[in-house]
């Protein structure tokens, strides 16, 4: 007999199990969630929707750092000490998210195993995601960034996730993922639609064979 899959992880199911106080937030499409330089006094998780992360230099220019999903974790700074947010949480889409209070989380980490190998294992896939982030803007061509790019939004790899539509993402924004100019990513996006690795009728589907550009060497 087949051993028996464990119901997935519901971090919102668990801290209300566990009698914690948390704050459930709505936002639009577009709206800050948090800002850089703000207190860092929560921890946040994704109910519903996609949170854009960024950060802003000294001389304004902002870098998109990532697109998370439901189920992803974000301002976890707040743990490790950080008076103040070092970057802006954006609603990428309309948005369900929920807040639990720093010592609120501290305390459950140190008392409940449960959440803290999932809160732990969302860090390890970060970390991991971060490495492979620097390889890739160190090695890879520009169109190879973009193909990976792309793949990530569109979750590739994700169980129960097979190809979907994006949501709508800027050419200027996967431009500042990516590392190059709009121009570069227009025609990268061209080439990729005649080739048929993605489509865009009502939004931009990422097929899997846009994989082939990742792995072609």
């Amino acid at each position: 007999m087949a051993p028996r899959k464990s119901a997935p992880f519901d971090p919102e199911a668990f801290l209300a199990s566990a009698g914690v106080a948390m704050t459930v937030l709505e936002y639009r499409k577009g709206e800050p969630i948090y800002s850089q330089g703000g207190a860092c006094d929560t921890v946040m998780y994704i109910k519903d929707g996609e949170v854009q992360l960024s950060v802003l230099s000294k001389t304004g220019r902002e870098a998109i750092v990532a697109i998370l999903a439901a189920g992803d974790f974000f301002g976890e700074g707040a743990l490790a000490g950080q008076p103040l947010r070092i970057g802006t949480a954006t609603a990428h889409t309309p948005s369900t998210v929920v807040a639990v209070d720093k010592a609120d989380m501290q305390r459950l980490l140190h008392e409940e195993h449960a959440l803290s190998e999932r809160f732990i294992a969302h860090l390890l896939t970060r970390n991991v995601r971060i490495e492979e982030d620097l390889i890739d803007q160190l090695f890879n061509s520009a169109e190879k960034r973009l193909a990976r790019t792309l793949l990530l939004l569109a979750r590739y790899g994700e169980e129960n996730r097979p190809q979907r539509v994006i949501p709508k993402i800027s050419q200027e924004a996967l431009a500042e993922m990516v590392g190059t100019t709009r121009s570069r990513v227009n025609f990268f996006m061209n080439r990729f639609k005649k080739l048929g690795f993605i489509t865009v009728d009502g939004g931009l589907t990422v097929n899997n064979s846009l994989l082939s550009v990742v792995l072609h060497d």
